[in-house]
């Protein structure tokens, strides 16, 4: 066999060699940042670079129900693929709900984990009104999810996961039944009429309930996980606002000696505002109605990084998330994510 020959077969083995060599790790111990520039003048600020061991950014979404508005959801979670966040939360109303046909409450949560599962990171169900809106979608989401209030862990984070819809039985029995007249009210007059109709007059249109066993629960588990270096607190509706409320207070009280950071959502419009020295924000949406009535009626995407040095949060609007191509993906420049800037509800 010739020489050039002989070259030609080993060519390919050596072009092989190289590229595998080329996508070894670093050795232990290597320099993070390398350069050739000498002397003390640099073309850069400084050499500290923003890599503290264990810092991490999670996202949140909020409501995507109230008659959801088609491809907002789906963008979201295109842009969320292009974020990278370690992992994904919400604040609950995932599906449209309110029924209690199995098969139409499969067919919703099918939609929604369908859709979920394009993300990267792992997505955390928390569970809303329209999510939980009777005791026969209470046995749907524990069939398919297991727990409607839980907890879990994450790089020394502690997640507290709520159910605002923990009422007895019964009550939610009777409450689904006057939300449902609501909805008829709303149907024939318009969501004008809304605040008239019981259930719009009722403590429970604005404000979720944590049982006694609940909140039992989570005081255990802030007891059992002292040293954590923050705690966040996940729910759709804001459990202290009720004048009879004394258990969710109870757990802010097993709180109050640690920085924690509350978010939920419910109202479809985005709020900050401190209680006990600690912030309360409220989300706004992720495909769910809009109305112009409301400030801060916006589609977003939320952003927490969470190191030693605490938390910061950054909130995005979706009109702002384009991909490098410079399109919102998923021909987003088509929907409408700031229902001021479209002009009629949605």
């Amino acid at each position: 066999m010739s020489r050039t020959c002989l070259n030609l077969l080993l060519l390919p083995t050596l072009i092989l060699f190289a590229a595998c060599a080329s996508r070894q790790p670093a050795e232990p111990g290597s320099p993070v940042f390398q350069h050739d520039v000498s002397g003390e003048i640099t073309p850069w600020t400084h050499e500290n670079f923003d890599n503290e061991e264990g810092k991490y950014t999670f996202a949140l979404f909020s409501d995507l129900t109230g008659g959801e508005r088609e491809g907002v959801f789906a963008v979201a979670i295109e842009q969320l693929r292009l974020l990278r966040p370690e992992l994904i939360v919400n604040v609950g109303d995932l599906i449209e709900g309110g029924t209690t046909d199995r098969e139409q409450l499969a067919r919703e949560w099918d939609s929604f984990d369908q859709r979920a599962s394009r993300a990267h990171a792992p997505v955390f169900h928390v569970g809303g009104n329209h999510d939980l809106t009777n005791p026969a979608m209470w046995e749907v989401w524990e069939e398919r999810y297991a727990r409607r209030y839980y907890h879990f862990i994450y790089k020394d984070t502690l997640f507290l996961v709520l159910d605002t819809e923990d009422n007895p039985p019964d009550f939610q029995w009777d409450l689904a039944e006057i939300r449902d007249q609501a909805g008829l009210v709303v149907e024939e007059k318009g969501w004008g009429a809304f605040e008239d109709t019981e259930y719009g007059r009722s403590t429970e249109r604005k404000s979720g309930r944590v049982s006694a066993a609940q909140a039992a629960y989570f005081k255990q588990v802030i007891a059992q996980n002292p040293q954590v270096r923050w705690t966040f607190v996940l729910m759709h509706k804001p459990a202290w606002e009720r004048p009879d409320e004394e258990n969710f207070s109870a757990v802010e009280a097993a709180l109050a000696r640690r920085p924690y950071t509350v978010f939920y959502g419910h109202v479809h419009a985005y709020l900050h505002e401190q209680r006990h020295g600690r912030d309360y924000i409220r989300l706004a949406t992720t495909g769910g109605v809009q109305n112009t009535s409301k400030d801060m009626a916006i589609d977003h995407v939320t952003l927490v990084t969470v190191s030693d040095d605490g938390v910061d949060i950054a909130n995005i609007r979706m009109s702002g998330i384009f991909n490098k191509t410079g399109k919102i993906p998923l021909n987003g420049e088509d929907l409408c994510f700031d229902i001021k800037n479209c002009g009629d509800d949605l």
